[in-house]
């Protein structure tokens, strides 16, 4: 790919970007507003996304007419947010990015909304790569926070680079208005599918980090495809088989715990095992989407069982362990989701890699394990 900007330095956002927090906290609001009999209203938290902590806090009083002052509120919701951020993992594609840029010098920053004190207790579910940063910035140490650029200005100030150097990702609209305004290049990862349409300003839009390509803003391109796969950090869950599409191609009918593990950026064709009752372990390629088309927009998959037939009805584990490609940009999902014979001979191929069918063993049963007892990618292969 040919590169499209030239830029020397990349700032993150945090929530929604970096880490899946908007997920684990997504109950937090409708716990504490019960307390006080009240519910929340979607449309309203809508847009409350990405603003800064006065002001979100500010709306959430006012709309609920709750009997606390900014500070009150803050205290009393504090606990439940600690909590829950316990909970909220790198988003995928995160972690290989950031060592990536990181090992390459290229220079990163952090500039969040969110005030610092909640960003330091945060970043520590990055574990080490919370060092790859030489600038953390909180919507508290600025004048103003997004959707003016503030925040942007002076992360590339203390860079040390021009502003229009800089390259912003953010999942946020707040965020992506922010970064076009201090004059960047942004790449926005929408946290809500639903309102994809909206960041038409946005340089480049992906469903997830997993398809970002350095190089189209000369950066060191990634080298850790293996076969035309790249391994990913596993993903577990269980469902249960639907009709047949196509041959030994099914869809999904999602249970209440199916989507529990796998955040919703994650979109493509995935690989990896799946075990049903009647038919034991088999290699197998899931497609997984979101149907746009329905009111009510809903995550959808479907799965090529590659080693043996299936029966609609029986449920199903999956362990995904690689990542192909994105889906083909069409409005039809049901086009879009469709598992080619090229995906197929691509994920044969890589369960047979060494590193890759050691996995074997651990899904031998489907007894598998917690997600914490897998090890991290090493040298771009998943190592047990």
């Amino acid at each position: 790919m040919e590169a499209t900007h030239r830029v020397s330095a990349v700032i993150f956002d945090l929530d929604g970007t970096l880490l899946d927090t908007e997920r684990a906290t997504r109950d937090v609001l409708k716990e504490f507003l019960g307390t006080y009999g009240k519910a929340p209203d979607a449309a309203k938290e809508v847009q409350r996304l990405g603003q800064m902590h006065r002001e979100s806090t500010t709306g959430i009083i006012a709309d609920y007419g709750l009997p606390l002052t900014v500070e009150q509120y803050s205290e009393a919701i504090y606990p439940l947010y600690m909590k829950r951020w316990q909970s909220a993992n790198p988003l995928p594609g995160v972690k290989r990015l950031l060592k990536h840029l990181h090992k390459n010098g290229v220079p990163l920053a952090l500039a969040s909304n969110s005030i610092r004190r909640n960003i330091d207790h945060k970043i520590l579910k990055l574990g080490e790569l919370k060092d790859c940063f030489s600038v953390v910035l909180g919507g508290d140490q600025i004048p103003h926070g997004k959707p003016c650029p503030d925040i942007f200005l002076e992360a590339a100030k203390r860079l040390g680079v021009n502003p229009s150097s800089c390259l912003v990702i953010e999942d946020s609209l707040v965020g992506v208005q922010a970064a076009k305004a201090s004059g960047a290049k942004v790449v926005a990862v929408p946290s809500l599918r639903s309102q994809r349409q909206f960041y038409s300003m946005a340089d480049l839009i992906l469903y997830s980090l997993l398809d970002f390509h350095p190089e189209l803003w000369s950066l060191p391109p990634f080298e850790d495809f293996i076969l035309g796969a790249l391994p990913v950090e596993p993903l577990l869950s269980n469902a249960q088989i639907g009709d047949v599409v196509l041959s030994n191609i099914h869809t999904i009918i999602a249970g209440e715990r199916t989507y529990d593990s796998i955040p919703d950026q994650i979109s493509g064709i995935f690989f990896g095992w799946a075990k049903s009752e009647a038919y034991g372990v088999s290699k197998a390629v899931v497609s997984i989407g979101w149907d746009l088309s329905l009111q009510n927009v809903e995550r959808v998959m479907r799965i090529c069982f590659l080693d043996c037939k299936a029966k609609a009805g029986d449920p199903v584990e999956l362990l995904l362990i690689g990542y192909i490609r994105i889906l083909e940009s069409t409005e039809n999902i049901s086009q879009a989701l469709s598992i080619t014979d090229e995906d197929q001979a691509t994920a044969r191929g890589a369960l047979d890699l060494p590193a890759l069918s050691e996995y074997a063993k651990a899904r031998s049963a489907l007894d598998l394990p917690a997600l914490s007892d897998y090890a991290e990618p090493q040298n771009g292969f998943l190592l047990g």
